[in-house]
């Protein structure tokens, strides 16, 4: 077995003690809390499990707050570093226990934490994983990022913005194909702020969504594009730019 097909003892400590950090954080918070039936207490698989989680915690946010606070980031920030779905949960409740403002400072904050906890963890030890999952994605945002070297921060922006790569991936991805971290966090602190506004939103008025679909609409989506568009318009024109350039560069040599 070579080298870089083996999972070294290191690595698999280093994940359990940044697994490790995240429980001892969540028991400090359960341990400041009020004797209560916490049962209540779990991720969320679906709408009724996330109005019922709303529900109990609404009585804890306003005496509470800090710890409400404290152990929202810890699992948000614990599910975005380790891939665990269902983010989009822990949106809509920001949105329902703080409101609008609350809501989207407290998700983009959490988001762009978590997303830099596992961008970190997978410049360590993420390599083989990427290869493993998304060889062919892989392949294409390598030569993507490669193309647009001098204005990545507007190509990073407008992954962000719109689905056409999954977060867990841009996450994963970016340290390997070279994207900076300060590219990527600016990136993603910026772009992730349209659909947590459109999340959070949608959780204030949790009891009228029927289903995920209600959250992004036509109009919701086609918001998103167009933001996702004038982000990498800058992108476009400097590569016409220089497309011009070279072209009068030729001409004048040829003449």
């Amino acid at each position: 077995m070579g080298r870089d097909d083996r999972f070294p003892v290191w690595e698999a400590s280093l994940l359990a003690g940044v697994a490790a950090a995240f429980a001892t954080g969540l028991v400090g918070v359960y341990l400041s809390m009020p004797h209560s039936d916490y049962s209540f207490l779990k991720l969320p698989r679906n709408l009724q499990e996330l109005q019922i989680l709303t529900d109990h915690l609404e009585d804890y946010t306003s005496d509470y707050t800090l710890q409400v606070l404290v152990g929202y980031c810890a699992v948000y920030i614990f599910m975005q570093t380790f891939m665990i779905p269902g983010t989009i949960f822990m949106s809509l409740l920001a949105g329902a226990l703080f409101g609008q403002i609350g809501g989207v400072a407290l998700v983009v904050f959490a988001a762009t934490a978590g997303a830099s906890s596992c961008y970190l963890l997978s410049k360590l030890i993420g390599k083989p994983l990427v290869f493993l999952l998304w060889p062919d994605k892989l392949g294409f945002f390598q030569k993507q990022v490669a193309k647009r070297r001098e204005k990545l921060l507007n190509y990073m922006l407008f992954l962000r913005v719109t689905p056409t790569l999954p977060n867990t991936f841009i996450n994963l991805a970016s340290p390997i194909v070279d994207v900076p971290y300060h590219i990527f966090f600016l990136a993603t602190f910026i772009g992730l702020i349209p659909a947590a506004y459109v999340t959070v939103r949608a959780g204030i008025a949790l009891g009228d969504l029927s289903s995920l679909s209600d959250l992004y609409d036509t109009q919701s989506i086609a918001l998103l594009f167009l933001i996702g568009i004038v982000s990498v318009t800058p992108t476009l024109l400097g590569k016409n730019e220089m497309q011009q350039g070279t072209s009068s560069e030729v001409a004048a040599s040829s003449s």
